[in-house]
């Protein structure tokens, strides 16, 4: 064990599991605790032996106890459990970036992809591609096959938002033997608010530009030590700058949740938690703009603010789940959690993708993207954390198992109109094309052991193994089953010199198969398969307000797969690479000023090209091997972000931020016409830097908040359709003011 001078966050009990997990009883000051003694002595004043003078009194002892609640994390988490027990991100050897709560609220957050800009080296991707909803890359890979909800699968193509997340936990490379099957960039893993030890309310509303408008509502109520309710709902309706030139028609968000978290039997070794989360979108969806053919640019034929939909086009989806959770102690340092979900998943959209001609009024203009999903799964999961010695080495041991079951329908809609301005196209929600419809149906087993190991003072090793097992059966266009079986593996070595700094040096892979997120291909071919290396430092400063870390890494990929559900799926490269570094800081520097900023540089480059086998002939084909050494899609060079907040006199905050990224490609990697005359020459999204900013008055009791996106107006483009078709601009410049009230 470490013999080093703990950090505030190691004396600090507020951190430690017990005190934020089931908020034991504490002591009271000790000023508390004299005033109950000295109330105890006047209750005794009455009897005969306390009014003889000079008599002494021997007072039993009072011990007065209460619930007290841990102040939450500002900018620097303390606490994750994306490594699947709860622990401090500063021992977990590897990359993990946390935003926290407070960081959202400061910066007005409402959608995970709006978070996830504080997370650096990801890019978003737009629709299409059969992947509509939040769609990242992360070190350059895909991430829609790595979203969770505390730590449970979370795959489903959807709009994420944050009004019930405590914090985001993004764990950076392969995670395969703790998560499951995935990619190489990482998991992103939403972390939901669970009921406090203390009653605690409040709500928020705000308004701005282009139409918007929130409200929210954070509401704890403890009705003793061992039950606890915790309601969260929200309200968004929110315009665009972008507009449809023939009507005035724009893109639109229109949102609601409610989300319900009850907590029973806290004060002891069986505790239960049901919650319980509906989110419900009523979108007009916004494709972006074309790209320029000559320039290989975004189009300049038509301004930026240019939407081709009109308020016909739609996204709907109504997102509800429940899960049930119980956490049971054996002892303090052997517990078994164990997780049942409910999900359901349904959305119906319309959209308008940018390709070719002027829009039109009549939403004729364009191309129709269309379609009907339902996604139902049932996941259990059970993980087992101990802790024991053997001779003077001491053990942190995982094991876990998971099933899940995933049933989706998938299909176009029908049109009921024509393609032509004097009949243009009509597409309702729900109302499915008269084509078969794609049917996916898995069940997945897993079990997975690790133990990490003191092996002497200051060293540990980690071992980690994973056993994934899907049976996957397909209907509709292509109809087949498909079974695999696959291990998953992390191993790692940790050195903690002190209590303040941890150097490690990590190896994890992943896998996923041809049956993961719906996907086939003509015949059979082996599972994606990742591997990453990492070397990373993590130090803390000022006590342990500060934290500073820093990971360099290689990432591999083998056979990456397309997105979508069809019998004809693409491999889209046979190997690729990124090489990069990053940085990231955050916490307090001083008690008044507070920040949170990362960079990370990135060398990505494609090792082989695509190889596929010919739908009609079974011929296998190859992509143009002049791609070996190109750059992959949608994987800038560089990356960075930064907010800081400084606190004034009178109650007063002022903040700001940055968001950069470089140029992004956009292309397929599966033919042979991205080069021109000999030079490759794809669509490129240009690299950008916006600028936002805030001010705040904070009482105890009350606040207000003015944000402003995008503070010098600049035109950029923040999602790119990887394919190559289109590309969507990112917010102009944006007011929003919010009011917050605690009672």
């Amino acid at each position: 064990m470490r013999n080093h001078k703990k950090t505030k966050r190691e004396n600090n009990p507020q951190t430690t599991p017990k005190a934020t997990e089931s908020a034991a009883p504490r002591l009271l000051p000790l000023a508390a605790t004299m005033m109950a003694v000295s109330l105890s002595a006047a209750a005794q004043q009455g009897q005969p032996a306390a009014k003889a003078a000079g008599t002494d009194q021997t007072l039993s002892t009072v011990v007065v106890t209460g619930q007290a609640e841990a102040e939450p994390d500002r900018y620097l988490a303390t606490k994750t459990r994306v490594g699947k027990v709860l622990q401090d991100p500063h021992d977990i050897p590897q990359a993990v970036t946390t935003i926290t709560n407070n960081l959202m609220e400061e910066q007005q957050v409402g959608s995970l992809r709006e978070a996830l800009r504080n997370v650096s080296g990801i890019s978003f991707n737009a629709a299409e591609g059969g992947r509509s909803g939040d769609n990242m890359m992360l070190r350059g890979f895909y991430t829609f096959g790595d979203m969770y909800l505390d730590g449970i699968r979370d795959t489903a193509q959807y709009n994420r938002e944050t009004f019930n997340s405590e914090q985001i936990d993004v764990l950076r490379g392969a995670g395969a033997m703790l998560f499951g099957r995935g990619q190489a960039g990482g998991v992103i893993n939403q972390v939901t608010k669970t009921p406090l030890a203390i009653d605690k309310y409040k709500t928020t509303a705000s308004v701005g530009t282009e139409g918007y408008k929130e409200v929210t509502f954070d509401l704890n109520k403890r009705f003793s030590p061992d039950t606890g309710l915790r309601v969260n709902l929200m309200n968004r309706d929110e315009g665009s700058w972008r507009s449809n030139p023939t009507n005035g028609d724009e893109p639109e968000i229109h949102r609601q949740g409610a989300a319900v978290s009850l907590a029973l039997n806290q004060n002891s070794h069986n505790r239960f938690w049901v919650n319980y989360l509906h989110l419900k979108t009523r979108d007009n969806p916004d494709y972006g703009v074309p790209f320029d053919s000559a320039t290989k640019r975004p189009t300049t034929l038509y301004p930026a603010s240019t939407y081709w939909g009109a308020n016909k086009t739609f996204d709907d989806s109504d997102t509800t789940m429940t899960t049930l959770v119980n956490e049971y102690d054996f002892s303090p340092d052997t517990r078994l959690r164990t997780q049942l979900r409910f999900a359901d998943y349904e959305r119906s959209y319309w959209a308008k993708a940018p390709q070719g001609g002027a829009p039109t009024a009549s939403a004729s203009g364009g191309s129709d993207k269309t379609r009907a999903m339902h996604y139902e799964t049932v996941t259990l999961q059970s993980d087992l954390s101990t802790k024991f010695k053997t001779g003077s080495m001491g053990h942190e041991f995982l094991a876990g198992m998971e099933y899940l079951k995933e049933k989706n329908r998938r299909n176009g809609l029908r049109n009921f109109g024509g393609s032509t301005p004097a009949n243009p196209p009509a597409y309702y929600p729900d109302q499915e094309a008269a084509t078969a419809a794609s049917t996916f149906k898995s069940d997945s087993y897993a079990l997975y052991v690790q133990d990490t190991v003191e092996f002497i003072p200051q060293w540990k090793a980690t071992v980690g193994l994973r056993r994934d097992e899907m049976d996957a059966n397909y209907g509709g266009t292509a109809s087949t089953n498909l079974r695999f079986g696959e291990w998953s593996k992390r191993a790692a070595l940790s050195w903690h010199p002190a209590a303040e700094t941890h150097y490690y040096l990590g190896w994890s892979d992943s896998f996923s198969p041809t049956a993961d997120l719906y996907q086939l291909t003509v015949a059979p071919q082996p599972a994606e398969r990742s591997q990453v290396t990492e070397l990373g430092a993590k130090w803390l400063f000022m006590d342990g307000d500060l934290a500073l870390r820093a990971a360099l890494y290689r990432a591999n990929k083998d056979w990456e797969r397309s997105t979508d559900l069809e019998s004809t799926a693409s491999i889209l490269t046979k190997k690729r690479r990124t090489d990069g570094i990053e940085f990231e800081l955050a916490g307090r520097i001083t008690e008044k000023w507070e920040v949170f900023s990362g960079i990370a540089l990135m060398k990505a480059e494609i090792l082989d090209t695509a190889e596929n086998i010919n739908a009609t002939t079974g011929v296998i084909t190859k992509a143009d091997p002049r791609l070996v050494g190109q750059r992959p899609r949608n994987t800038p060079a560089y990356t960075f972000n930064l907010w800081s907040t400084y606190k004034l006199p009178g109650n007063w905050k002022v903040g700001g931020g940055v968001e950069a990224k470089g140029s992004r490609l956009a292309y397929s990697p599966t033919g042979n016409g991205n080069f021109t005359n000999g030079v490759f020459s794809v669509n490129t999204a240009p690299s950008y830097t916006r600028w936002d900013a805030m001010v705040a008055y904070e009482e105890q009791k009350w606040a207000v908040r003015l944000n402003v996106r995008n503070l010098f107006d600049t035109v950029y483009y923040d999602a790119i359709y990887d394919n190559g078709g289109f590309v969507v601009p990112g917010t102009r410049r944006a007011a929003i003011l919010t009011g917050e009230l605690k009672f």
